[in-house]
């Protein structure tokens, strides 16, 4: 049987892998900034040579819990990771989202390079969760919330159509048969 916890807002329980973002983000190892706000940490299972979540150290669980109240805490976790990445990637090109169906527990912001090369890349569900409409642009979410006082997610059954899609290069239009066909295409457009 399988150990789980409740989240705090009493739903459904969670898995305890998926409360993982709360233990990592109180390791030293990896921390790259905080404020009173906000903490950046390195991703554990990085799908792109630069991979970073940006974090909000108040308990906020997921997309569906966000309020109007919440858009001045979603604008500055956006400003401070473009600070950190100018600060310390400036040659890099980075894109920023957030999932549409979150694995992990803690709401958190994907920075990620545009390489995507990775060990950690490894299933067309990785590949798909940054390279569709799966991965969802911080901005809209912000002008969901002003708009319609709730962020406007893709039902599950359009989540899946997304993660079922078939490969595609974000550079090209290359679709290859499988990962490892992608993978090394993504090699061609790194040199």
């Amino acid at each position: 049987m399988k150990r789980k916890a409740e989240d705090s807002h009493g739903a459904k329980p969670v898995p305890f892998w998926a409360m993982g973002l709360l233990k990592t983000m109180k390791d030293p190892k990896y921390i790259l900034n905080s404020d009173n706000q906000i903490t950046i940490i390195k991703d554990m299972y990085p799908k792109a040579r630069h991979h970073f979540l940006v974090l909000p150290n108040t308990d906020i669980g997921s997309l569906k819990t966000l309020t109007k109240d919440h858009v001045p805490l979603l604008q500055h976790m956006i400003k401070f990771g473009q600070n950190y990445v100018e600060e310390h990637h400036q040659s890099v090109a980075f894109k920023f989202g957030y999932h549409a169906e979150a694995s992990m527990f803690r709401l958190h912001l994907h920075i990620i390079s545009e390489d995507m090369d990775s060990l950690a890349l490894k299933t067309k569900k990785h590949w798909n969760s940054f390279t569709t409409e799966f991965f969802l642009n911080p901005q809209q979410i912000i002008t969901d919330l002003r708009e319609n006082g709730q962020v406007q997610l893709p039902t599950k059954e359009k989540c899946k159509e997304y993660m079922d899609m078939p490969l595609k290069c974000h550079k090209c239009e290359l679709k290859p048969k499988n990962m490892p066909e992608l993978k090394r295409h993504l090699l061609t457009h790194l040199v």
